[in-house]
């Protein structure tokens, strides 16, 4: 037998096939296991969960990744918020999180995946802009910086080299000052 799989070694390890699709209300068990499995249970105790707790994502922006049989493996979700205040008016945006995908599915672009529907969903919805806490080594490459959000702040602690903007439309966020505030429906409308 290890004579042949040293056989096979040199081939590329055959990725399974996933489909991104849009979460459905089936998939909130499956989805939160996930979420612990792949950050931990102290993923609710961070301030993006302060701004999400009690809401509902934003119309048609709440994603998953899932394999032929089924299986989830990733999802992302995406939230209505004010990104502080310009010239004294609430500026409109989204907030981009939890993006996770299952540990044993990482490294095969399945979080790339979800991040490039999720920002192109959210152009095509008509949002003008999306914040996120995260690894900007990791969210560079889907346009995100620091600095459309230097003038933000988060609820509670957060890493200030962590909050990251990216302008869907040209200088969306220019100027924009403050606090990120939740805007979305609450959790018991949907009820």
């Amino acid at each position: 037998m290890a004579a042949l799989v040293s056989l096979f070694a040199d081939l590329p390890f055959a990725a399974p096939t996933v489909t991104l699709r849009a979460e459905r209300a089936g998939d909130a068990a499956e989805r939160e296991a996930l979420l612990d499995a792949a950050m931990g249970a102290g993923r609710t105790r961070k301030s993006s969960e302060a701004i999400r707790r009690g809401r509902l994502p934003a119309e048609g922006l709440s994603l998953v990744a899932e394999t032929e049989d089924g299986a989830l493996v990733g999802t992302v979700r995406l939230w209505n918020v004010t990104a502080g205040e310009r010239d004294g008016a609430s500026v409109d945006a989204l907030l981009l999180g939890p993006l996770a995908v299952a540990p044993q599915f990482a490294g095969l672009g399945i979080g790339a995946s979800l991040m490039r529907r999720a920002v192109a969903e959210s152009l095509w919805r008509g949002h003008r802009a999306i914040v996120l806490v995260g690894d900007a080594p990791y969210y560079e490459r889907f346009g995100f910086s620091a600095a459309p959000a230097a003038e933000l702040a988060m609820p509670g602690p957060f890493e200030r080299h962590r909050l990251l903007g990216l302008e869907l439309e040209r200088r969306a966020l220019a100027g924009a000052q403050g606090a990120i505030r939740p805007t979305g429906r609450m959790a018991v409308e949907a009820d």
